[in-house]
């Protein structure tokens, strides 16, 4: 198995709970409350800007003309995401503008952008791989056996597609292109993938 496939599997526990997480079960059927899933689509706008960043600084320092084009690639795709979050915005009167980052967004944020700016182009692609998987994950889950018409069924069609998953392979062939051996790179992933259970806690969780 390769790095990033290693990695997975080490924190498949991780995706089980997220997977499993009332959020993202009220997702699957349907039943979550509306105010709850604003208030994700908001902080996740915040998080998905970061995210770009990230992809950018990722390119800047990659060593080689193919893999800066991949990750400029990459982070288009965000952009593309963030247009369904304002299609979402707008709908359901959110002001995406006015979002305050919550806790467990911020401190996603600020390790996704520290770890950019400080580390190498492989243990960035390592702390985003996470994201990447764990959604090509969840929308092939939720997809299972048809994806119901309901109101967040645009949501899991979302990453729930062969463009998804190529994406993440993209990614996930970067990190194992560039990650340094002679690095630790099991915490940074595992810290990313408690980041996403945390995230998805802090919506299920949230005051509204």
């Amino acid at each position: 198995m390769t790095i990033t496939q290693d990695l997975w599997q080490a924190n498949k526990d991780l995706a089980q709970a997220c997977l499993e997480h009332p959020f993202v079960q009220g997702i699957a059927n349907g039943t979550l409350e509306r105010q709850k899933f604003a208030y994700y689509v908001g902080q996740d706008a915040f998080f998905l800007e970061a995210f770009a960043r990230a992809y950018s600084l990722a390119a800047a320092k990659a060593p080689d003309w193919e893999g800066f084009n991949i990750f400029h690639t990459l982070a288009g795709s965000v952009l593309e995401e963030l247009t369904l979050h304002e299609k979402y915005a707008a709908a359901w009167g959110i002001n995406l503008q006015a979002v305050e980052p919550a806790p467990a967004t911020r401190r996603y944020t600020d390790f996704l952008l520290a770890t950019s700016w400080g580390g190498d182009v492989g243990l960035i692609a390592v702390a985003m791989v996470p994201c990447m998987r764990l959604y090509a994950f969840l929308g092939e889950q939720l997809g299972k056996g048809g994806i119901p018409e309901h109101q967040y069924a645009e949501w899991i069609r979302t990453y729930n597609n062969q463009e998804f998953e190529q994406l993440a392979e993209k990614l996930e062939s970067l990190g194992d292109r560039y990650v340094d051996a002679k690095v630790s790179v099991g915490s940074t992933y595992r810290y990313a993938m408690l980041c996403e259970r945390d995230f998805f806690q802090a919506s299920w969780e949230a005051d509204l």
